[in-house]
């Protein structure tokens, strides 16, 4: 395990620059994160949206929050870039991960759900906006970024 641990570091010294950009992906990602949540669970536990239908409009909810503020904070090189173009890349990926999402939420929720009957959806979306994160900043950064140095 140290050894896994110290070729990452040395991995994140080399590759410094894109090191941190992933490190502001995933800050951008967690304030997304808190955006999905507070509308999945509005919709599920006060507007008693189906599962699926309140993922899809909390994952679309954060998918914006998120592209405001990478374009903003992560990338702010990519404003000199058209936004419209920009922002239907970034939805493109999005909406790819939002499939991966849903499949994971979805595969994951009645297991989890047996245990925590009430917010075991919750975890299995934890692990789902987990695994999606990677998807994202690594498409993200070889498509919708990819100008940028």
């Amino acid at each position: 395990m140290t050894h896994f641990v110290s070729a990452l570091a040395a991995r994140a010294r080399a590759h410094r620059i894109e090191f941190l950009r992933f490190l502001k992906f995933a800050v951008v990602g967690s304030i997304g994160a808190v955006v999905d949540y507070a509308v999945l669970n509005l919709g599920v536990q006060v507007f008693l949206l189906p599962l699926l239908i309140a993922n899809a409009i909390s994952f679309t909810a954060a998918v914006l929050s998120n592209f405001t503020w990478n374009r903003l904070w992560t990338y702010p090189e990519s404003r000199s870039e058209p936004l419209l173009p920009q922002l239907g890349q970034f939805a493109l990926v999005n909406l790819a991960g939002l499939g991966i999402n849903e499949l994971i939420l979805f595969s994951l929720n009645p297991y989890v759900s047996k245990i925590w009957p009430r917010w075991g959806y919750n975890i299995s979306k934890a692990v789902a906006i987990g695994i999606v994160l990677f998807w994202n900043f690594g498409i993200n950064r070889i498509w919708t970024y990819r100008k940028i140095k």
